[in-house]
């Protein structure tokens, strides 16, 4: 019998055995999400070693889940299989439970502000859209330098982040912790409540500033009914 392996014909054993090792739903989230290249993936999970995710990509090939492509430029790309696609609601079913029935408290000591403003980037959706570049900086005070400046670029539909300051004229300063935010961005509080309670502060444009209390509320779960507090 093979290291790993429960040694059983049951259908969810073998199942088990390919997608419930350590990060392997992260990485399917990330793919189901749109993400192809390496460097992508490994801004979905930042805490993984690009060596275990090499390996977690290899073993996700060999059990036909995912296929590597080669790009014109020589990258390699990673695409779900059909076998794959079929994992998505799956994969959903596990972040809706997650959502119905972890505790918020629980979920936000695990704060990670790559993988938040990472989400907000590929999930806001602009509406209305606007042809000008607008900037929106994100400052968490309580994190180290690295870490506690962040911008999302913003020009008609499409939204870009920066981790370094992009040397454009901000039109927009959001202020929060990093806890608040991420409450704010998962449903567990809203804009209003936060900014009554001192713990957010937007300045700049009133309009993008209107803008953005929507936008902050388009994480597919946010709206979605709680089992727990």
């Amino acid at each position: 019998m093979s290291n790993g392996s429960y040694g059983q014909f049951c259908p969810l054993a073998m199942s088990a055995e390919v997608l419930c090792t350590r990060w392997t739903p992260l990485i399917l989230r990330e793919l189901i999400e749109g993400s192809t290249r390496f460097s992508d993936l490994r801004r979905g999970v930042p805490r993984m070693s690009p060596t275990l995710l090499s390996r977690r990509l290899k073993e996700l090939e060999a059990a036909g889940v995912i296929a590597g492509r080669a790009t014109a430029a020589g990258k390699v790309e990673y695409h779900l299989t059909d076998a794959g696609q079929e994992l998505r609601p799956f994969v959903d079913a596990l972040a809706m439970w997650g959502h119905r029935w972890v505790e918020s408290r629980i979920s936000l000591r695990r704060l990670d502000p790559s993988l938040l403003m990472w989400d907000m980037r590929r999930r806001i959706t602009p509406q209305p859209t606007d042809p000008r570049r607008r900037t929106i900086q994100f400052l968490y005070p309580e994190l180290e330098e690295g870490s506690r400046n962040w911008w999302l670029l913003v020009e008609g539909p499409s939204v870009d982040l920066c981790y370094y300051d992009p040397g454009y004229e901000i039109d927009l300063l959001v202020t929060s912790s990093l806890r608040s935010m991420t409450s704010i961005w998962m449903g567990y509080s809203n804009v209003t409540e936060e900014m009554d309670q001192g713990r957010v502060w937007i300045d700049g444009d009133p309009v993008l500033g209107r803008r953005l209390r929507d936008w902050l509320g388009q994480h597919p779960l946010s709206g979605q009914k709680r089992a727990v507090a």
